[in-house]
Order: C-alpha cells, then sequence, then structure tokens
C-alpha cells in the first residue's frame, strides 16, 4: 500500500497549516512534534514519526522533553539533526518560563525558588541537586547543577559547594532538588545532608537559607518546616 504523505492531505488538516488556521492551540501534540520534525524519514511522514515518539514516551509530551539524545535516535527516522532540533525546542519552552538575568531575581520566599527553578526539574524522571548563591540582598549571583542522580538519590560535595560560595562572593546558599516520585517529604539523607553543609557553611560566615524539595506541583522547604537551625 502506497504510503500518503502530509503533502497529500486536505489542507487544512496539514499540521502547519491547520495553525495558520486554527492556531496552536488547535494542534494534538503529535502535530506539534511534526511541525518541529519537518521532514519523514522512508515511509513515515513526519506525523507517523511524531506518534512513534509519544508512544514511546507513554503518550506524555512531558516524558518526551526529558528524552536524551540517545533515546530519540533509538526510534527507527530520528536522527541526531532530528534529536537536536527536538531537545532544543524543549528547552526553549523551559527557559521562557523563567525570569530575565539572574542578577535581576531576589529571592523572597521558599515559592520564589520554586518559581525559578521548578522548570528545570520537574519535568525530570531523575533527581537533581542545585545550589543558588545570593548576595546580602538575596539577589542571585549564580544557581549551578551539583549532581544528576538515579531515580531515589543523589549526592554532592560540600567542600566543592563552600568553595565556589567563596568563590561567588555568596552571603548566602539555597539548596533545591527534586523527587521524580511525587512525595516531596525529606529522607534521612536528605537531612544529613542539609546538616553537614549548614556547618560547612557556617564556618565562613556563609548562611545556608533553605534547602528545597520539588515534588511534582508540591514542595517541601526546610526553612518554612523550621528543620534548619540558625
Amino acid at each position: 500500500m502506497t504510503n500518503i504523505t502530509i503533502k497529500n492531505w486536505r489542507e487544512e488538516d496539514r499540521p502547519r497549516e491547520k495553525m495558520l488556521l486554527r492556531g496552536a492551540s488547535a494542534l494534538t501534540d503529535a502535530e506539534l512534534l511534526a511541525i518541529l520534525l519537518n521532514t519523514g524519514s522512508g515511509t513515515d511522514s513526519a506525523l507517523d514519526l511524531a506518534k512513534k515518539i509519544l508512544e514511546r514516551a507513554g503518550n506524555s509530551l512531558r516524558s518526551v522533553s526529558n528524552f536524551s539524545l540517545n533515546k530519540f535516535t533509538d526510534i527507527k527516522g530520528i536522527g541526531p539533526a532530528k534529536a537536536v532540533t527536538l531537545m532544543a525546542a524543549f528547552e526553549a519552552g523551559r527557559r521562557s518560563l523563567l525570569p530575565g538575568r539572574d542578577s535581576d531575581t531576589v529571592i523572597t520566599d521558599a515559592r520564589s525558588v520554586v518559581n525559578l527553578m521548578a522548570p528545570f526539574l520537574v519535568h525530570l524522571d531523575h533527581e537533581e541537586c542545585w545550589v543558588i548563591y545570593l548576595n546580602r540582598s538575596n539577589r542571585v549571583i549564580a544557581r549551578e547543577r551539583l549532581s544528576s542522580g538515579g531515580v531515589s538519590s543523589t549526592t554532592f560535595d560540600v567542600k566543592l559547594v563552600v568553595k565556589r560560595a567563596v568563590e561567588t562572593l555568596a552571603s548566602s546558599i539555597i539548596l533545591i532538588h527534586n523527587h521524580p516520585g511525587g512525595k516531596a517529604a525529606p529522607g534521612e539523607s536528605d537531612r544529613k545532608q542539609t546538616e553537614l553543609l549548614r556547618k560547612a557553611a557556617q564556618v565562613l560566615d556563609i548562611m545556608l537559607l533553605d534547602h528545597i524539595i520539588v515534588a511534582g506541583n508540591k514542595y517541601f522547604s526546610f526553612s518554612e518546616e523550621v528543620c534548619i537551625r540558625r
């Protein structure tokens, strides 16, 4: 049976034309991916490839957004060029949710930290740990990923965090990581690492303001729950 390409479809059913006529919100997830893919491969149209990607991700666009290069290219018809285009589009989407320059961002409470960092963390299927360095006015100096771990735990080097805080002339730091399992409550290792970092930073007159755990649309703040000694 001859494969029907997108060019053979009715104009109003083609993803690009459909978007022009009805707007981006009218497109399905597969149609959005098809526009990014631009072309098909072999007997598969761009939409066919998009459906394969979604099938591999359990029909979850959020899961697709976390695909690695290898996970994309494992799909027949998806080469490095198409994979990189998709990965760049998802990264651009995440960054569009962020405020402007870090130096314009002032941390006022745990929620402001979550708003700043959630785009980097909520879509992940593994744990990542980040640190935010602040000046005396609680303005962000820098933020860095400390580690990327498995599905249940991640670790970081306390000495390197403190060293970097000194290098950036930070007055305080905030730790934040995600729990992909959906439970925001800290484990025993989370509590131990928090206390180790607090003590190490205190030696150099650097304050650990908070350690925040993000889990989907929930979060746990050590500071709000009074779990950090002053």
